[in-house]
């Protein structure tokens, strides 16, 4: 069933979000050759704590760190670690998500680390512009398949790849809800667009095939190919003057 959120409700989840979108924000500014994972993840746990609020990934289904936190071919899912240490020209994919007054908070984007390649950066640019792609198209009266239309169009028009087997979702009181929100579709299909919603739209792009691997300790997943993967999120609430982004500093 897709929760439909009060005025008041929304403006009660912005906290959530705005401290998920904080935490990503610090947690960016620390991608620095020789920095471990999981001292990324220390960034992002004290500072959510520091603001009453609980990291809501830390925990959840077992996942045993405050951040997903993916390098290079890790498409989602990252376990922080103490033996994960950037390398000037990695790119590094981090999920941040903060609970607060009964509301959750998700947001991602990637991160260069000192200087990356120019198709790495292509891949940043194209995947952060398919995010915003997505949510232009989310407005009311629209379907979710004009959102997963509008992404995959641009990805695929730009010679990357779109993941299949993780799409994005409702977000609210719970950190999943539904709707699910692909990022490959056709326009016209799926769930309606009404105000309320609240929609964590968030695109996973691959620079060579979309196929990808779940590893053995039940959470990182791999490019099937080795090639580079980008995620960028934002927590959104469809209303009558437009799509509101609410994972903003």
């Amino acid at each position: 069933m897709i929760s439909v959120k009060t005025a008041a409700d929304i403006e009660q989840m912005k906290k959530a979000c705005r401290i998920s979108a904080m935490a990503l924000k610090l947690a960016g500014e620390a991608v620095k050759p020789g920095v471990s994972t999981a001292a990324i993840d220390k960034i992002v746990y004290d500072f959510i704590v520091k603001q009453g609020a609980k990291p809501n990934f830390k925990g959840y289904g077992g996942f045993p760190g405050s951040a997903c936190i993916s390098v290079n071919d890790t498409v989602i899912h990252g376990i922080p670690s103490k033996s994960i240490v950037l390398r000037e020209g990695d790119i590094v994919s981090i999920d941040t998500g903060a609970f607060i007054d009964g509301f959750n908070g998700d947001n991602a984007a990637t991160f260069a680390c000192g200087q990356i390649s120019a198709e790495a950066q292509r891949l940043l640019d194209v995947t952060r512009e398919s995010l915003y792609r997505g949510i232009n198209a989310a407005v009311l009266g629209n379907r979710i398949g004009d959102v997963s239309a509008a992404i995959q169009s641009y990805v695929e028009d730009n010679g990357f790849s779109i993941v299949r087997e993780y799409v994005g979702h409702g977000v609210g009181a719970n950190l999943h809800e539904d709707p699910e929100v692909p990022n490959y579709g056709k326009p016209g299909r799926g769930p309606r667009l009404v105000s309320g919603m609240t929609l964590a739209i968030e695109p996973m792009v691959n620079e060579k095939s979309y196929a990808v691997k779940q590893m053995s300790d039940g959470w990182t997943v791999k490019t099937r190919d080795g090639g580079l993967s980008a995620h960028f999120e934002h927590s959104v609430a469809i209303t009558p003057n437009g799509p509101l982004i609410l994972t903003t500093v």
